[in-house]
């Protein structure tokens, strides 16, 4: 009888664990690694396209007179616009909690205008939301570019490279070379307002 009533009370206890709701098994999420820093990053995607973009619509005055450079074919608007959506995505990898500004010794190439990287690092970390702000800044602009491209509007892709150019130079005078005077007075005299 004994055995009987010990059967009985472990199906029973059994019988309630199975109905009792066990939390659904979470999905194993491992954090991706960052191994890019800022710097792997701005100089492998964003100069890279920046350039490219910069070079896509322009005016070239020399002995020939003044002539104007823009896309043309439908080849050659699809190339331009997978340099803008570079652009548009850099800035989501730029601000990634735990990126790095630069390798761990890794100096500034030209430190009579350069700040180090642990003094941008430092900037970075003291005030994220004013870093995002200014990463979003260079999406906004290259928004303005997809939407030109998509349109085939050299014009307004024209006054988007422009709006690049300005995001690009308000987050590098205030993190990258804040203290070139010439860059800052520049800056000044393009309207540009450094924030």
């Amino acid at each position: 009888m004994r055995v009987f009533r010990t059967i009985v009370i472990a199906s029973f206890v059994g019988a309630l664990a199975s109905c009792t709701k066990s939390e659904p098994a979470k999905p194993a999420t491992a954090a991706l690694d960052h191994p890019a820093t800022i710097k792997d990053i701005m100089d492998s995607m964003v100069d890279p396209s920046g350039d490219f973009m910069f070079e896509s619509v322009r005016e070239i005055a020399d002995e020939k007179g003044v002539r104007e450079v823009a896309p043309e074919t439908d080849e050659q608007w699809k190339e331009v616009r997978h340099h803008v959506f570079i652009l548009m995505e850099a800035p989501n990898l730029l601000t990634m909690e735990g990126r790095k500004v630069a390798k761990a010794g890794e100096k500034a190439e030209n430190p009579e205008v350069e700040l180090q990287p642990e003094a941008i690092q430092k900037m970075v970390d003291d005030d994220r939301p004013a870093f995002v702000r200014r990463a979003k800044r260079l999406q906004d602009a290259a928004g303005q570019a997809l939407k030109a491209v998509d349109a085939k509007d050299k014009d307004a892709l024209f006054k988007a490279i422009d709006s690049i150019d300005k995001a690009c130079e308000n987050c590098h005078l205030h993190y990258w070379y804040p203290n070139d005077k010439r860059a800052q007075e520049a800056a000044k005299q393009d309207g540009l307002v450094i924030d």
